[in-house]
């Protein structure tokens, strides 16, 4: 596994990784009424995290988030690390874009206006998933695969 994020990999991480960072800070202090909306929103979508206490899952959130961001701008971490990590992390939000009545127009996948906010995030799992193909790819590219 690569060590290092190659020179061209840096700027997709980095404004991923920013985007993320910055998201985990801003949650990491949220009050009883941003954490409740953030939880229901979420329950919504994933029943099984009803389990948790809005203000601990809110907590969770930003801690996830905070080394998501971090994994993505500290280039050595493995890309197909970070990769993996932000194409998950994108598919969870993009459920929410998918399974939250009025995200999207009716029948089909253009978004509502409240549903822009979650439909952009298509743009973290496209960086997610080019790191790790493009990671695998030289895997699978090289003579010493699987040796």
């Amino acid at each position: 596994m690569r060590i290092f994020a190659r020179p061209h990999q840096i700027p997709p991480r980095v404004a991923a990784g920013a985007f993320i960072l910055n998201s985990g800070l801003s949650k990491a202090g949220a009050d009883e009424g941003t954490a409740a909306g953030t939880h229901g929103m979420a329950v919504g979508v994933y029943p099984f995290l009803e389990k948790h206490e809005p203000q601990e899952f809110t907590r969770l959130l930003a801690k996830s988030e905070i080394a998501l961001g971090a994994a993505l701008l500290l280039p050595m971490v493995p890309s197909l690390l970070a990769g993996a990590a932000l194409t998950a992390f994108a598919g969870g939000l993009l459920g929410l874009y998918l399974k939250t009545p009025g995200m999207r127009q009716e029948g089909s996948l253009k978004p509502t206006p409240e549903g822009i906010g979650l439909a952009k995030d298509v743009w973290m799992l496209g960086i997610g998933l080019g790191l790790v193909l493009e990671e695998l790819g030289d895997r699978m590219a090289s003579p010493y695969a699987g040796k």
